[in-house]
């Protein structure tokens, strides 16, 4: 077993460590299928090699040649630490720094298994979310942060780490870029080819800037999408009774099942791969699991009988504190195809406030799906009950063809061979299983069942595939449905909230229970001080999220807590927990981050910002913007990709990491940091002409008089355009 010592001595090459292959009983990223030429196969196996010396090169070799033909990658396994990975405590560092000790302890979270997706290829979440494209990459990094001196700034190009280099004490620590290809060449093959020869590297969002807190992110987005959700779809307050519909339960969507839980309706989750299904069933985040459609549909009308019960079928949002109901299968059978069970999920299915039932499909049950699809359509068709409310879908659809959606017509074992051995055919039924799904979401949406795009390109890969999605006379961002940007978590955007986060780093969940008594505070002050009745409306949902969060124990790895703040809250909270470990009531320094999935980080037509109407939401000036500004106004880290929720060359996104250690100055670089983070969101938003937006950025500047920001006038005539256009 190494020591923290060991991993932070650079690569160990004297020994060698031993060769013990791909672990067993852990899940394993699907096979890829770069499709490299000869050359190009000499040309990766020769990039892999450059990390060591010539005396082992003849012995490593043909194991990594291997690894390129198996998996079609070189994950180099032989170097896959022996050592409990976790977050450790910051003082067990070997470093220099405290700064640097507190980029170990978010990667090393990063790479946990019970936080990370695919531990041994380095992948956190959404299937293909790299934390480092290979084990070398992950030692060096160890090995650069423990000799790192507060003059120098470590550079990664795409999990490669570039090395130490000169820079100042203002300046970031590490600097992070992940994809940044050449926009013609920023496609889907071409990226597969270059991540397999180890050049470029899949960061999504807050993998590959070393950022994520586990599912608690995501369970947190997913709760106040619920929330707002049914205050726009619904016109309530409470969802007791009402059920939700979706997909996924494996890297970030498997937080579905747990939201349901906390917002009380009925989550009915569709999951398609065993493991993931169980790992959620064992944190007690799904109640029941079941693999029977009949039994699905029996236990939802139970619940929705009793739904004082708030049970929950695994997946997304379950009934508070009660059960959660699991389909392992094919979503096809509840509503067609791999979509959501009312829509044919393209994973198993779960139904909020219900017990969750596991579902392992026999060859004579997976035939039977075939024979049952649309069965919540047969439903509706036959009883006249539209048994569903809200729908959405969580499969990692920005990577449809290799793992991040699996066809009704195969199943789990059969689709992971499939999409390795042929995966033309397996793209053909993928979207075979996108138009089913599509067809029976629209049915049931003739009911007053509600749908939206979780922001995982699912609309995006529907249209691709010819399903019924299209939206007349719409933009090239709208579809028949909306994505829950567009209609449901916008204006939030716009109005300066997002997903703001932090982690102790002290390891010790009492620094936690500190943090959360400060945000409380901070938050409550605030309402009793006078605050619009849009804000006061999220700062309660928050004030709720924290005391939910610590009652259904939300911290998976690293003690962190993430909520929705806007400018003032992140300003104010961050104040309060430097005053805290300045006065020692938290023991070690807080590293402050946020979700890219933000008011500013992210320049996503599909997603983020999909509610731009101008024009813009195609360029990136956003996202880049935020990225150097936040280096030039202290954050520690900061961190750009290509690529994200919605997939490669869809999407620009940056983030960052602000390491609070008690100082005046971290104070000060938080208010000047965190103010700019979101400023530029806003900024842009109300350009774009968004009326939230505009009256936000007004107040801010009349509050801070060293901003002053560009406002639009509105055309009040659209007779004068007509007129000059000749219309």
């Amino acid at each position: 077993m190494s020591s923290l010592q060991a991993l932070c001595s650079g690569l160990p090459l004297q020994p060698l460590p031993e060769n013990r292959g791909r672990q067993a009983g852990v899940p394993h990223a699907p096979v890829r299928t770069p499709g490299l030429s000869p050359a190009e196969k000499q040309l990766a196996l020769r990039n892999s090699l450059r990390y060591f010396p010539p005396d082992v090169q003849e012995l490593l070799a043909p194991e990594f040649a291997q690894e390129l033909q198996l998996y079609g990658h070189i994950y180099m396994y032989r170097f896959c630490p022996d050592i409990e990975m976790r977050a450790y405590p910051i003082e067990q560092y070997p470093c220099q720094t405290k700064v640097a000790a507190a980029i170990m302890h978010m990667i090393m979270n990063n790479l946990d298994p019970a936080v990370a997706q695919f531990p041994q290829e380095l992948v956190t979440y959404g299937g293909n979310g790299q934390v480092f494209s290979n084990w070398a990459q992950f030692w060096l990094t160890m090995f650069y942060l423990s000799k790192m001196t507060e003059e120098q700034t470590l550079v990664m190009y795409s999990g490669h780490p570039l090395g130490l280099f000169p820079s100042s004490r203002s300046a970031p620590r590490l600097v992070i870029t992940n994809g940044m290809v050449i926009p013609n060449y920023s496609s889907r093959t071409e990226y597969e080819k270059l991540f397999a020869l180890g050049v470029t590297m899949y960061g999504q969002m807050t993998a590959g800037s070393y950022c994520y807190i586990g599912p608690q992110g995501i369970v947190h987005g997913t709760v106040l999408t619920m929330l707002n959700a049914a205050r726009r779809y619904l016109g309530i307050e409470d969802l007791a009774g009402k059920v939700f519909v979706t997909s996924g339960l494996g890297g970030m969507s498997g937080a579905q099942a747990k939201a349901a839980v906390i917002v009380g309706c009925i989550g009915v989750i569709a999951e398609v791969d065993k493991a993931a299904l169980e790992k959620r069933h064992k944190q007690g985040w799904l109640m029941e699991v079941t693999d029977s459609l009949d039994r699905c549909i029996q236990r939802l009308r139970v619940l929705q009988l009793g739904r004082q019960q708030a049970l929950g079928w695994a997946g997304l949002p379950a009934a508070l504190g009660l059960c959660v109901l699991s389909c392992f299968v094919n979503l096809a059978p509840l509503g067609e195809g791999r979509c959501l069970a009312p829509s044919g999920f393209s994973r198993p299915l779960l139904v909020r406030g219900a017990p969750v039932l596991l579902l392992c499909p026999s060859r004579e049950a997976r035939k039977k799906r075939r024979c049952s699809a649309l069965r919540l359509v047969h439903e509706l068709d036959t009883t006249g009950e539209c048994l569903v409310d809200l729908g959405s879908d969580q499969t990692s659809c920005h990577n449809p063809f290799n793992g991040g959606y699996y066809p009704v017509q195969l199943s789990f074992t059969e689709a992971q061979s499939l999409m390795a051995s042929n995966p033309a055919v397996f793209k053909d039924l993928v979207q075979e299983s996108l138009r089913r799904q599509v067809s029976a979401i629209n049915r049931l949406a003739e009911e007053k069942f509600f749908f939206w795009d979780y922001g995982n390109a699912f609309l995006l890969e529907a249209q691709r595939a010819g399903a019924d999605v299209e939206k007349k006379g719409a933009g090239r961002t709208e579809f028949r449905y909306p994505s829950y940007v567009q209609h449901i978590m916008g204006d939030i955007f716009s109005q300066g909230f997002g997903p703001f986060r932090w982690v102790c780093t002290s390891g010790d969940p009492q620094d936690l229970a500190v943090t959360d008594e400060l945000a409380t505070s901070v938050l409550e002050e605030a309402i009793a001080d006078g605050v619009k009745v849009s804000v006061k409306l999220q700062y309660m949902d928050n004030i709720r999220w924290i005391q939910e969060a610590a009652r259904h124990r939300l911290v998976v790895g690293s003690q962190a807590r993430i909520l929705y703040s806007d400018q003032k809250g992140r300003v104010a909270i961050a104040v309060a927990i430097n005053q805290a470990i300045a006065c020692r009531r938290i023991k070690a320094p807080v590293v402050l981050s946020r979700d890219h999935h933000d008011v500013s980080g992210t320049d996503s037509p599909f997603r983020e910002t999909s509610n731009i109407y101008d024009g813009s939401a195609f360029c990136a000036d956003m996202a880049v913007q935020n990225f150097v500004g936040d280096a030039c106004r202290g954050a520690t880290w900061v961190a750009l990709h290509n690529g994200g929720g919605v997939g490669w060359g869809e999407v620009i996104n940056g983030g960052f990491g602000l390491v609070l250690d008690g100082t005046p100055e971290a104070e000060g670089r938080a208010r000047l940091m965190l103010s700019w983070d979101v400023s530029n969101g806003v900024a842009r938003r109300c350009w774009s002409g968004n009326q939230k937006a505009y009256e936000i950025i007004c107040q801010t500047m009349q509050e801070n008089s060293s901003l002053v920001v560009t406002l639009p006038h509105k055309v009040e005539e659209e007779r004068v355009l007509q007129q000059a256009l000749q219309l």
